[in-house]
């Protein structure tokens, strides 16, 4: 499976018997896979089907599956409720006796709340159970749909990360550059100020020892290393089938890690500048590592 984002839509629709129905799904970012659900009444398996359809196709991401159905009223059993409609007749009874109001017509009796209603009953529970299984093909549709949705984002997603994986090794190898010239620099600089502290120029030999010392301190070779490391990791996670966003998240710390200690250990500008801008590059690929599944 290609890179998948975790933004998505998906709709479908279907119809069996008496039913229609229509199904929308739709995802944003998450840290786990969280689905809410809203279904019909009386199909109380959907929920859990559209559980499972979602857990085979997703493995991350906020996920709202909605399934609005209808039945059409010719196709539904109606019947009388003569307990509501007695009681009805029994509360005018004093009204007709005395005069007071006239019989009442048969329609005007139906048209009272609770005296029609729908036969519950009659429904077939084989031709439920078959309703609710195409509606769970249509749920699936709805999934397919979204992920389809969100590989065209994974793909998008591709191309970025690419670029900001690139970037970030450019600047390591920049890095690398200048850390060559970080020895030579301390040395001048701890003459330069040795002398200003004892008025006259120090031994050769005091300067490179001291200069050595300093210089140790400030190696960030290891940093490098582990920077290029890094990026192909990353490189190939990006390469991997399934959903790796776990994975480049937890990448991005070490990458953020090693660049926090390069700027540290910077011992002339422009190493300290390099240094920003890796972080600046980390940080952007950090933001688009977020829509990855």
């Amino acid at each position: 499976m290609p890179l998948s984002g975790m933004t998505g839509f998906g709709r479908a629709e279907g119809a069996a018997g008496d039913w229609s129905w229509s199904v929308e799904a739709r995802s944003v970012n998450g840290r786990n896979l969280d689905l809410r659900f809203r279904g019909p009444q009386g199909f109380d398996g959907l929920e859990r089907g559209a559980r499972e359809a979602a857990q085979a196709r997703f493995q991350r991401g906020q996920l709202t599956v909605g399934v609005q159905a209808k039945r059409a009223e010719s196709g539904a059993a109606v019947k009388v409720n003569l307990e509501v409609l007695e009681r009805y007749l029994a509360m005018g009874a004093p009204y007709l006796a005395d005069g007071r109001a006239a019989a009442p017509a048969l329609d005007g009796l139906l048209a009272l709340r609770g005296v029609i209603e729908a036969d519950a009953g009659a429904d077939d529970p084989e031709a439920l159970v078959e309703i609710e299984k195409a509606m769970l093909a249509s749920i699936g549709q709805a999934l397919d749909g979204m992920a389809e949705m969100r590989r065209t984002e994974g793909a998008s997603l591709r191309i970025v990360l690419d670029g900001l994986i690139d970037r970030i090794a450019s600047l390591a190898a920049e890095a690398a550059r200048l850390a060559a010239e970080q020895p030579q620099a301390i040395k001048e600089r701890f003459a330069r100020r040795l002398a200003e502290l004892i008025g006259e120029a120090a031994s050769e030999d005091r300067i490179v020892q001291e200069a050595a010392v300093m210089a140790v301190k400030a190696d960030v070779r290891e940093e490098l290393d582990r920077l290029n490391a890094h990026v192909d990791a990353a490189r190939g996670l990006l390469a991997q089938d399934g959903g790796v966003g776990r994975k480049l998240d937890f990448l991005t710390q070490e990458f953020m890690r090693e660049a926090n200690t390069l700027c540290s250990k910077a011992a002339i500008g422009g190493l300290t500048a390099v240094g920003l801008d890796l972080k600046a590059v980390i940080e952007q690929f950090r933001e688009q590592v977020q829509n990855v599944e």
